[in-house]
């Protein structure tokens, strides 16, 4: 297990979630992974969690601001992707189709921050490293893994990310007529763009690896959670399940 201290543009690098109740989250998340937690302040007075795997840092787990409490919104976990200039980015996000909906914002001196919403939908966070480049593992148990967005615009995803970011892409074709499409980083694939269920808003859907994915699975049911997709094994992409937690935070894990 070797610390991962840089990612390229156009490299997924970090997640976390924003919940209405981190110590619940907390609690839910460690029985999951095992993680062990630092508590830090935030500027207005509550408190966000560091989650880490062998005093390695892979999540952070933070209080919804008041607006998202307000609208008694669901728990959501955000994807970021690496980026050598946020500020570009954002700019050229609005020029390629897309919607800027935060920033750019410095993060103190840990980085700065964009969210970004591609043509279809489905909110993406742009980071640019300051002292944080993000998660300390990657594709190991309890770490980020895989995220795939899910879209109604799947074409349309693919192009606003390759004018971004300059990926290249693969696309597998599906049973039913589709296309799986991979973005890729210097000829690896980093990241997937599906099509969206007919009626399904656009979103991310973030994969964290587990070494045991039925004993990750009942961890989360016994914490409280729900199992949306039951533990299941695929010969094209491994074992893969997907959990909600009690205040909703939608996770998929796939064993690593």
């Amino acid at each position: 297990m070797s610390s991962r201290k840089h990612y390229a543009s156009g490299e997924p690098c970090w997640a976390d979630l924003q919940t209405r109740d981190v110590a619940a989250a907390k609690t839910f998340y460690g029985q999951v992974f095992g993680w062990t937690f630092k508590d830090l302040p935030t500027p207005d007075g509550r408190s966000y969690a560091q989650a880490f795997v062998k005093d390695q840092l892979v999540a952070v787990i933070a209080p919804q601001n008041p607006r998202q409490e307000a609208a008694g919104t669901h728990g959501q976990w955000n994807i970021y992707i690496s980026a050598t200039d946020t500020e570009e980015i954002a700019e050229d996000a609005v020029h390629a189709g897309g919607t800027l909906q935060f920033g750019p914002e410095a993060v103190a001196d840990t980085g700065v921050l964009a969210f970004i919403e591609p043509p279809g939908g489905g909110t993406t966070g742009v980071w640019q490293a300051g002292t944080h480049t993000g998660s300390h593992l990657f594709n190991e148990p309890g770490a980020l893994a895989w995220a795939e967005l899910l879209t109604p615009e799947p074409q349309a995803a693919v192009a606003f990310f390759q004018q971004l970011f300059r990926h290249e892409v693969t696309e597998y074709p599906q049973d039913d007529g589709g296309s799986y499409s991979t973005l890729m980083v210097n000829g690896d694939e980093v990241a997937g763009v599906v099509p969206a269920d007919e009626g399904d808003d656009a979103g991310w859907q973030i994969y964290f690896g587990v070494a045991d994915l039925r004993a990750a699975a009942e961890a989360a049911v016994e914490a409280g959670g729900e199992l949306l997709v039951e533990p299941e094994d695929k010969p094209e992409t491994g074992s893969l399940a997907t959990i909600r937690d009690p205040q909703g935070g939608v996770l998929s894990l796939i064993q690593v």
